[in-house]
């Protein structure tokens, strides 16, 4: 089967179906070729609970940056704690980021859109390049309601750029709803959620947001919305 030919069949078969459904059709059809990218939001921390639940031994792994929130470390080891998975971390390439600072500084991606994707690229991309090798299938936590980046997306997608197809479970799911499953299942996530980042990455790159912003609003603020993102999602 050739999967990029079959995403519409797939996204036919899967409309309206529950987030739990189509995880446990692809947990079992791709058992072993299958992972969730987690960025430890409360999305991927509600997939995490279902993948729990559904196929522990799936593979979970995460990015660290090296430039995360003290709170995001304590999330990863208190999710490592609650559940029977074993929760990867991927780290960037020690030599790429002393290369990358020397020549353009710490917080380089200040400076511009350009040189905040190449820091991006560097601490992200290359890592999540090395997490996907052996596998078919990428689980993401993407909404729809995310931003105006994410507004086309859909529930199974062909990733061109990765060779792989990329799931969006939570692709309908409204923040409400994911808070729901969080609170009712007593899922845990990060505490800078109950100080005013609904979105949150690396810490130079991600504030608060006002009341009435957009929940994306606090990450790379100075930025246009249309290029708020980090590379990982490109279509």
């Amino acid at each position: 089967m050739n999967p990029e030919k079959n995403i519409a069949q797939f996204n036919q078969q899967f409309a309206g179906k529950s987030p739990e459904f189509v995880l446990t059709y692809f947990l079992h059809a791709y058992s072993g070729r299958i992972a969730l990218s987690s960025s430890l939001s409360i999305e991927d921390q509600m997939l995490t609970d279902l993948i729990a639940n559904i196929a522990p031994a799936t593979r979970i792994f995460t990015l660290d940056t090296g430039r995360l929130f003290p709170e995001t470390y304590s999330l990863i080891e208190r999710t490592r704690m609650k559940y029977p998975i074993t929760l990867e971390v991927f780290f960037p390439d020690a030599a790429e980021v002393e290369n990358m600072v020397r020549e353009y500084g710490i917080n380089l991606f200040y400076e511009s859109a350009e040189l905040r994707k190449k820091c991006c690229h560097v601490r992200k991309i290359q890592p999540l390049k090395r997490a996907f090798q052996g596998l078919e299938v990428w689980i993401c936590g993407l909404r729809r309601e995310q931003s105006v980046t994410r507004h086309d997306m859909q529930l199974i997608e062909w990733d061109a750029s990765n060779g792989l197809i990329k799931l969006n479970p939570l692709i309908d799911y409204t923040e409400a709803q994911v808070w729901e499953y969080i609170k009712t299942n007593q899922v845990p996530y990060n505490k800078l959620h109950d100080r005013g980042f609904p979105s949150i990455g690396c810490q130079p790159c991600t504030r608060a947001i006002e009341p009435g912003e957009d929940v994306r609003a606090g990450r790379w603020w100075w930025e246009n919305p249309e290029q708020k993102e980090c590379g990982l999602h490109k279509r």
